[in-house]
């Protein structure tokens, strides 16, 4: 007897599934790796919402010379209080430049830290460092860690881009700190004055209590 129905075509799954590619790329990423990514975002993005208005900063009818060098580095003083976020993204930002401008100062800064990253911080404790046929120790990883820093700030290239780009950073600082006038600044509650230059980073924002509003009479 022959059947009169027609015959049933199987159909591919190929358009309803994942790429396995991303799945992949997503999956092998180390849980530290995310981890540390991770909190250097969080604390980057907690630190520029600190950061003052730009206007602020380049108002130019705040620039006014000191009548001495105790009022330069009294107005330093308050300045780098009030504007410490915006001044280290500035110094942040020469670096960078100082760096593009040095490839392979760069690249060598990059691959210092790569080694630093996947051959010490973020490798196993339980799990030795094998290389060309050769187990290290903990010990001797980070000691040549150690010896390979040392040798590519100090004999190449890497340490003098950092130092000039350091030390033109904290010139430009210095410089806007003294000549810009601080009598319009005020500092909130949360950031004293005798606060330190990189406080902001790891302090997470501090929303108003309830301790803080007037108790009722």
């Amino acid at each position: 007897m022959v059947s009169t129905h027609p015959p049933v075509l199987p159909i591919s799954s190929t358009a309803t599934t994942q790429p396995p590619i991303v799945t992949a790329v997503v999956e092998s990423q180390p849980p530290a790796v995310r981890a540390f990514v991770n909190g250097v975002t969080e604390t980057v993005r907690g630190g520029l919402s600190r950061s003052r208005p730009w206007s602020e900063l380049l108002d130019r009818s705040a620039f006014t010379k000191p009548d001495s060098l105790s009022e330069a580095a009294t107005r330093f003083r308050k300045n780098s209080s009030y504007f410490r976020v915006n001044y280290v993204c500035i110094v942040a930002l020469i670096l960078g430049f100082s760096l593009l401008a040095h490839p392979f100062s760069l690249i060598l800064l990059l691959c210092l830290a790569a080694s630093w990253l996947f051959l010490y911080l973020f490798r196993p404790a339980d799990r030795p460092l094998i290389l060309f046929g050769r187990s290290f120790s903990e010990y001797e990883t980070l000691g040549g860690l150690i010896l390979s820093t040392i040798a590519v700030i100090f004999f190449t290239s890497v340490g003098s881009v950092l130092i000039s780009a350091l030390m033109i950073g904290m010139a430009t600082v210095c410089v806007h700190g003294a000549f810009r006038a601080p009598d319009d600044l005020f500092l909130d509650e949360q950031d004293p004055a005798a606060a330190g230059f990189l406080s902001f980073i790891g302090v997470p924002a501090v929303a108003p209590s309830a301790s803080s509003a007037p108790s009722p009479v």
